[in-house]
């Protein structure tokens, strides 16, 4: 059975810190490029960070750049986006997305976790 469980979430500060973990099991793990969205109340789903299968490549959406990092222990199954000097408009639930790559796997299913709330209020 494919799962995907965040966890980390939480109200914080503005200006605090936390670190999301994606513990993913049922598939494997290293044949796929990992994802974090996010989606805030009355607006659409976000792409927030990527990371490829070895690690090697990450990208971020504008708005976290600099302040979130995304990272990979494929020795643990695990996904982490740390972040950093957080802000209001942070607040949203985060989602780990699991995309496989079609030289690594013939598996065409994409998979998605449950989300994690993340509050930054004063």
């Amino acid at each position: 059975q494919v799962q995907l469980v965040e966890s980390g979430g939480g109200l914080v500060q503005p200006g605090g810190s936390l670190r999301l973990s994606c513990a993913a099991s049922g598939f494997s793990f290293r044949r796929y490029n990992m994802r974090w969205h996010r989606q805030a109340p009355g607006k659409e789903r976000e792409l927030v960070a990527s990371i490829t299968t070895t690690g090697n490549n990450k990208n971020y959406a504008d708005v976290v750049r600099g302040r979130f990092t995304i990272s990979r222990d494929n020795g643990k199954n695990t996904l982490y986006l740390h972040m950093d000097a957080l802000k209001p408009e942070d607040t949203a639930v985060y989602y780990c997305n699991a995309v496989p790559v079609p030289v690594l796997t013939p598996k065409k299913d994409v998979y998605w976790g449950q989300g994690t709330q993340v509050t930054v209020s004063s």
